[in-house]
Formats: structure tokens, sequence, C-alpha cells
């Protein structure tokens, strides 16, 4: 679906490195830049492409996902807020499910820069009762920097739910996840890891609740090392469907689950809290590299 995105008519040249597209019901802010190719749906402020040149997508995006109101897009880096998995309705939150404003952008011989607003409404405060202003912040180069602010008074649990695009599943290693972890797919028994790496041989859902500053997604098979920076955060979940949930998805291909993992940088064993003039943050930091061979 990557390239697909790259060509889509666009609707306006905002720049010229940034232009407004349009997959299916939803707006699509598309960057053509020397130094990279990314792309933000308006839906959920969600990056669904990134790619640095002269690389393959570093984000793994669903060829079934669709581009409808209201529906969440399966794959890129979902922004799941103001609360974490099933302690809501919808799940992982609203601010996914969306629209954003873009209301800033800049771009450089390095980057690009954009930021989205979203703005509680009475659509927001039925579902929880409370005035917020988020920003979503992109910096877009040949690392990718994203940054949620939150303002108001409140607690909130989210996370960026970050779909990574590699060879082979069963060829995987992720390491810095930390001691101690939660099993979700065991109905939450609690865990510990001897080295704090995670391999792939079935369905994976976990929270890492003591991890590192950063983890490392080996891609043996793809030939190349994500590291997954993480700010102001409190955990890392980890998660791949494994084939029997990957078969019983309607937005994800039966194989879909061989070639994607996710790596989430979270605030959920410690929600964040926004305060008058004190917004709370989460931020991560994305880079490629080649491994040597």
């Amino acid at each position: 679906m990557n390239e697909k995105i790259f060509s889509l008519p666009v609707v306006n040249q905002i720049t010229p490195f940034i232009s407004q597209r349009q997959a299916g019901d939803l707006p699509v802010i598309v960057i053509n830049h020397p130094k990279v190719r990314a792309a933000v749906a308006l839906q959920g402020a969600q990056l669904i492409a990134w790619q640095p040149a002269g690389e393959e997508p570093v984000l793994w995006l669903s060829e079934k996902t669709a581009y409808v109101n209201g529906k969440a897009i399966r794959g890129g880096v979902p922004i799941c807020w103001p609360w974490f998995g099933p302690a809501g309705e919808p799940a992982h939150g609203f601010a996914r499910n969306l629209p954003w404003k873009l209301t800033a952008h800049d771009e450089n011989a390095e980057c690009v820069m954009l930021t989205f607003v979203l703005d509680s409404n009475e659509q927001t405060k039925r579902i929880w009762p409370h005035d917020f202003t988020l920003f979503a912040r992109f910096r877009l180069g040949a690392q990718c920097d994203i940054e949620l602010e939150a303002h108001g008074d409140y607690e909130s649990t989210g996370a960026f739910h970050s779909y990574f695009a590699v060879a082979d599943i069963a060829d995987v290693e992720v390491s810095g996840l930390g001691p101690h972890f939660i099993d979700k797919v065991r109905g939450g028994v609690e865990g510990e890891s001897v080295d704090g790496k995670q391999r792939y041989s079935g369905q994976v859902d976990r929270i890492h609740t003591q991890p590192e500053g950063c983890s490392v997604i080996n891609d043996h098979a793809g030939n190349r090392l994500i590291e997954v920076y993480h700010h102001h955060h409190s955990d890392v979940v980890t998660w791949n469907p494994g084939v029997e949930l990957s078969c019983s998805m309607g937005d994800m291909p039966n194989d879909g689950y061989k070639t994607m993992l996710c790596v989430e940088t979270a605030r959920i064993s410690r929600p964040m809290k926004s305060a008058g003039e004190k917004p709370a943050r989460l931020a991560t930091t994305l880079r490629l590299r080649k491994k040597n061979r």
C-alpha cells in the first residue's frame, strides 16, 4: 500500500515537498523530500508511511485496511489516547478515530516538520468528560521524531502503537525490553526475561514495565536494525497477532503477521498527568541502521 499512497492524485500542493491527497474517505498529507518519503492521515494524525531515501519502508501498513471515516487504520503509528487497550470504548481511545487539523508545517534541506491539533468537543465529552488540547508533532527526515503533548487537567494513558515492517517475523529479535513483563496472551500473568530480549514463535502481547530507553528490532532476514527510542514513557508494549488472530481480523491479510511487529512507546503503568500550564508528553524517535554483512 505504501507505493499507492505516493501515487495518489494531488488535491492540494501545500509546499514543494508537502501535498494533500485522498485515500478513500480520508485526507492524507504526503511528504516527497530528497531525504524521505512519508505520509500522515488527518484522521488520528496517524503516520502511515516513513521511508528514508534509498531504504525500504520502515512502517508496516495493511493492504486490507479501510480508509473510512471513524474506522481505525491498521498499521503505521496510531496514537492511542486517552486510554490504552480495553479501558474504554472505543478500544485504545478515540484520538486515532477522529479528524485532526494540520496547523503548522515547515521544511528545510534535511526534513519536514508537521504539527496537528485535536481539541475536545461535544462528541469527545460524551465519551470522556474532560477539556483537552492535543498536539502531535512530527519531524520527518533520515530519522523520525514524534511527540504527543496533552494540555488540560486530567490523567490519561496512551501509546504510539507503532507497526514495523520486517522480512520474516520468525527471524526477528527485539532487545532492550527489560526484565519484567505482563503477558496479556496468558491473561495478565507476570513474567521475567533473563536477557530483556524477545523472539516470535506465536502470538505475543506483552507490556514491558522496566524497559530500557531504546528497543532494537534486529531484522535478520531484512539485514537491518530499527532503533526505537522512548521518551517520557513508563512501558513498552510488544505485539504480534500470530497466525490465528491474523486470520480472524478483517483488516489484515491472513499472513500479515509474518511481516510486521509492534514495539510501542507507552504510558500505562504510570499514567500521564496534565495540569494547568504543565502538559503531559510522550515521544519516540525512530532510526534505521543497515547491518554489516
